[in-house]
């Protein structure tokens, strides 16, 4: 108080003012940090690309904008959680979304049956990676419900084949024959279908649809015997015609090879029960 009363006049509220070395040592801080400092990269706009390259996007977000346009599917899930189930009203269409899957794993399940309590007549299965746009144009075909009671016994014939990849051929995919069947190349050789008929030998294990290299593909959708052959037909479209979007990874080389599967000879086989559990 006795400071303040004998030099209120200088006084003033804050902090001290800066030395000429403090300002100096802020000065030269900053030409530093200025020369130094690296703005962060700008995340590229996503790039348009044949559907057969688009990203897998989000399976689970598609699932629940399913659910939310479609009331005729109920939503189980099992009790572990790990499995969501949408089924049918009628309990003759089940699609199976199995969540935390790695790229190359069977993801979906789809079975369609004659009765909620008959054997299997066809059923369809996609990895984790397929693209949304094609996943998205494969739930909307199945909310149509207008070709799940395919008849049983009826053998997948030439006239079937032609019909699923007529949008293939009209759009230039090459066709060529191999030692395992048919096979359908895209004009940029990243994407490929495949009908085997040997099949016929298996019938618990579907006819395949690969791409480049069957053995290895980037995502796969395979079909068992007796699939309607209008989804296959609208795969083919979708393949064959439609864009989607691509997150560019600079310095790496995109190369997807595509498997699905079609029908090659009568199968029946048993389905799997639906969880009950909510």
């Amino acid at each position: 108080m006795a400071f303040e009363k004998a030099h209120a006049a200088e006084m003033r509220p804050g902090p001290a003012p800066l030395t000429d070395t403090e300002r100096a040592a802020i000065a030269a801080r900053s030409v530093f940090d200025i020369t130094t400092a690296k703005p962060e990269p700008s995340r590229p706009e996503p790039e348009a690309v044949p559907v057969y390259l688009a990203d897998a996007g989000d399976h689970d977000a598609l699932l629940d904008t399913f659910f939310d346009t479609h009331g005729e599917f109920e939503k189980w899930r099992t009790w572990s959680d790990e499995t969501t189930h949408a089924i049918h009203e009628s309990q003759t269409l089940r699609i199976e979304r199995v969540h935390e899957t790695q790229a190359r794993e069977t993801a979906w399940i789809v079975a369609a049956y004659e009765t909620p309590v008959s054997d299997r007549m066809w059923h369809l299965t996609a990895t984790s990676a397929t693209p949304a746009p094609v996943l998205q144009n494969l739930l909307n075909h199945l909310a149509a419900g207008d070709d799940w009671d395919t008849v049983i016994g009826v053998p997948v014939g030439e006239k079937t084949v032609t019909t699923a990849t007529q949008p293939l051929t009209e759009a230039g995919w090459k066709h060529t024959l191999t030692g395992h069947g048919i096979r359908w190349t895209s004009p940029d050789g990243q994407a490929g279908i495949r009908f085997d008929p040997l099949t016929a030998q298996a019938p618990q294990n579907p006819a395949t649809w690969a791409g480049p290299d069957p053995d290895r593909p980037t995502w796969a959708i395979t079909a068992s015997p007796h699939t309607p052959s209008s989804l296959l037909a609208d795969l083919s479209e979708s393949l064959a015609h439609e864009t989607g979007t691509r997150q560019p990874q600079p310095g790496h080389e995109h190369r997807t090879r595509l498997a699905a599967s079609a029908p090659a000879a009568p199968a029946v086989t048993s389905g799997r029960p639906a969880s009950r559990s909510r």
